[in-house]
């Protein structure tokens, strides 16, 4: 048996170029995401407490240790 072999037809695809314009405001919302989140695991039931109460350090108790935040 003969086997063949098709040369490529496909020309290789070019890089996509973002503008940095679309990036900024995506980046902007997940840093500011990723303080709020950063806060509640690590802030939250101290001086700066927004939330009374222990329901919030109850919820991110076990996130808090595996960020190595001590609460206890």
């Amino acid at each position: 048996m003969a086997q063949t072999v098709a040369p490529p037809t496909a020309t290789p695809a070019l890089p996509v170029k973002l503008p940095i314009g679309a990036i900024v405001p995506w980046a902007v919302f997940f840093g500011v995401l990723m303080l709020v989140l950063l806060y509640f695991v690590g802030a939250e039931q101290g001086a700066t407490s927004v939330v009374s109460g222990e329901a919030v350090h109850e919820w991110v108790h076990d996130g808090r240790h595996l960020l190595g935040f001590p609460c206890h």
